[in-house]
């Protein structure tokens, strides 16, 4: 494998890690173990943990924007907004990794805001801009649209991190698209 197969391999594998453990509890020896490299060769790759992190962190973003994007290709208003709704559902039911790596973003940007390191949220703040000036895009530049949308979009991460499956009563004053599927 190149250095870059050996990072795209240490990106996925650090995803997985973080998205179960969350940034502290996360050794770099579990993320090598899972790469099936050692700790060391991890360090050639990335910096530190943190790089390793913020790099998960990223591409949880992009993908998720990529799957926004793709969805709403050819799209406009209503159609482009149920359409990424329901890719987003597809996305997180299929991957939960995707989810749980999400939750434990937000998570870690607040520990470490509240422990007075306002850098380590910066790219991630970036990727979120990112993120929404896409969905605004997507939805005629309308930012009550895209606020509306992302809000829901949070509701539904929080929903079903706690486990509400499909069905559920909660869900009923989502629009169906943005209903998890059965």
């Amino acid at each position: 494998m190149s250095a870059d197969e050996r990072r795209e391999s240490v990106i996925r594998a650090a995803i997985t890690e973080f998205a179960r453990g969350g940034y502290s509890a996360t050794s770099t020896e579990a993320i090598a173990k899972r790469v099936g490299v050692s700790q060391p060769y991890l360090f050639r790759l990335f910096p530190n943990k943190q790089a390793m992190f913020l790099a998960a962190a990223e591409r949880c973003l992009v993908e998720t924007r990529e799957v926004f994007e793709k969805a709403a290709d050819g799209l406009e208003g209503e159609d482009a907004l149920h359409s990424m709704a329901q890719a987003y559902q597809r996305l997180i039911a299929e991957d939960p990794d995707k989810l749980l790596m999400q939750m434990q973003v937000y998570a870690a940007v607040a520990a470490a805001e509240a422990a007075g390191d306002h850098e380590f949220g910066t790219s991630v703040r970036a990727g979120w801009l990112e993120l929404y000036d896409s969905v605004s895009f997507s939805l005629g530049a309308d930012a009550d649209e895209a606020t509306t949308f992302l809000a829901y979009g949070m509701l539904a991460n929080t929903l079903t991190s706690l486990g509400f499956p499909a069905g559920h009563r909660i869900w009923s004053g989502f629009y169906d698209s943005a209903k998890p599927p059965a």
